[in-house]
């Protein structure tokens, strides 16, 4: 696993325990829609996450499937990769970021706000600021630049942040150590697998998706002039489909090797940590970026359970991050049964040490974790996420730097959207000009000859991660980090 460009490998079957898999879903536990796996179908779709139970879903609800049959296969239970390991955000990072990608993680966020409300979701999905305080003089100085740019550019959607650098506002946010925040008001908190099981369990009682968990693509066969349907093989056997959606994310290079230097995976740790007595709910949620101690690119990333009204109301500080203190190599890593213990380490002491909590903290060195695991993100190399044809009759979703619950859902949207045009004859420039429009999709996240070209001419993902730029950034000259795993 020491290369970069080495292609990823299966999801290991014996990952490290998230808290998001506390509560799991009775119904989905093991389960085989059908006992046997299916030789054929119209569509399968690789992985049980937010994209793939989203493709799943608009697929359902579109006429134009109607009668197709839709299977999901996923290596381990379902929802157990990175959706069910994350920070537990849907956070729209408006700076650093061009203009159409901003408007989509924001038709993203009102998209997943508006399914969860309407379907009345127990997801523990609470609307409220997203704060990113910043350490380093330098990153909060090119941060204010690119708020000043996107209030120039659109200044509607500018009003969506805010820079704050007065203390005592800072204070407010328990934030006053920091050099100044911005303050975002599309994020929210939720605890993302139970969403996810939500979609998967309302679409298998439907009967509109056979789910087959623990049912791992070892490889794949795209389809070809001399045969017309994709294989997918797996240690239960073989299916044929006329179409694969892949949702695989980190791991996509395992089934799709020349996208290795271009979707890397790598590993991310969190941890739920218990408050310290009596103290009362933090009003945001956080990006922690250029913490002392931490180069002044990367980001810890946090926000807070309920104290009251749902199972398990412990208020737990759901907080992620701690690269910089990793004892092991995490770009290119796809093992997330290992728990890094700097990395770790750093989680439970960090907050004490760089906000005001509130509660008794006296005497506290470190927080006490409930649990800590890992999970592996899907780095992109020009930062954007791939969405399209990416083989003959395979089409794929992936690719979102630690950035996938703003985008999963209607890129998921964009990918059916993307498949069924194909399938009823529409051409590649009109199919790529529809999801623009009618989903929002950014053109820069569509797969083509030409961005896989100028892709490969940009620095690899572990070159970026070591100068402290991420893809666009390099080419933008931005020096603000990119939040790893905060959705």
């Amino acid at each position: 696993m020491s290369s970069p460009s080495q292609p990823a490998g299966l999801p290991v079957p014996n990952p490290s325990i998230s808290f998001w898999h506390s509560e799991p879903n009775a119904f989905l536990v093991g389960h085989r829609t059908t006992p046997e796996l299916p030789a054929e179908a119209d569509i399968v779709i690789v992985g049980s996450g937010i994209t793939g139970a989203s493709a799943a879903r608009f697929l359902a609800e579109d006429a134009r499937a109607k009668g197709k049959s839709i299977v999901m296969l996923e290596a381990r239970e379902a929802c157990w990769g990175a959706t069910g390991r994350n920070g537990g955000h849907c956070q729209v990072l408006p700076v650093a970021r061009a203009l159409d990608v901003t408007k989509f993680e924001v038709l993203n966020y009102n998209a997943v706000q508006s399914y969860i409300a309407e379907n009345d979701i127990p997801c523990e999905w609470r609307s409220l600021n997203g704060c990113q305080a910043h350490f380093s003089i330098e990153t909060f100085d090119a941060v204010r630049r690119e708020v000043a740019a996107l209030k120039e550019r659109d200044p509607e959607l500018g009003k969506i942040v805010t820079v704050v650098t007065n203390k005592d506002e800072l204070a407010k946010h328990r934030v006053s150590k920091a050099v100044g925040c911005t303050l975002t008001s599309a994020a929210a908190s939720l605890w993302p697998y139970k969403l996810v099981s939500f979609i998967l369990e309302r679409l298998v009682r439907s009967g509109a998706l056979n789910l087959q968990t623990h049912t791992p693509v070892e490889r794949l066969e795209p389809a070809s002039s001399s045969s017309p349907l994709a294989t997918l093989h797996t240690p239960r056997g073989s299916i044929r489909a006329r179409a694969v959606i892949l949702a695989t994310n980190g791991y996509t290079s395992h089934l799709l090797p020349s996208f290795a230097d271009l979707i890397v995976p790598v590993r991310g740790e969190m941890s739920s940590l218990l408050p310290p007595p009596g103290a009362p709910r933090l009003p945001n949620s956080y990006g922690l970026c250029g913490l002392p101690g931490q180069p002044a690119h990367r980001d810890d990333y946090l926000n807070q359970r309920p104290y009251e009204g749902v199972p398990n109301p412990a208020g737990h500080y759901m907080f992620g991050g701690g690269d910089g203190a990793a004892h092991h190599k995490t770009i290119g890593v796809w093992d997330d049964s290992i728990v890094d213990e700097g990395m770790a380490s750093w989680l439970r002491k960090r907050l004490l040490e760089h906000m005001e909590l509130g509660g008794e903290t006296d005497g506290l060195d470190e927080l006490q974790a409930t649990h800590q695991w890992t999970g592996i993100m899907g780095f992109s190399r020009d930062n954007v996420p791939w969405v399209g044809a990416a083989a003959e009759g395979v089409w794929m979703s992936a690719g979102y730097s630690g950035h996938g619950m703003p985008n999963g859902t209607l890129c998921g949207k964009a990918v059916a959207e993307l498949l069924l045009a194909h399938e009823q004859g529409m051409s590649a420039a009109e199919a790529e000009q529809h999801v623009v429009e009618k989903v929002g999709l950014p053109r820069s996240y569509l797969i083509t000859k030409e961005r896989l070209a100028q892709a490969r001419e940009m620095p690899t993902v572990e070159q970026a991660d070591a100068t402290g730029t991420v893809g666009n950034h390099a080419v933008h000259g931005a020096t603000a980090g990119e939040s790893r795993w905060s959705s």
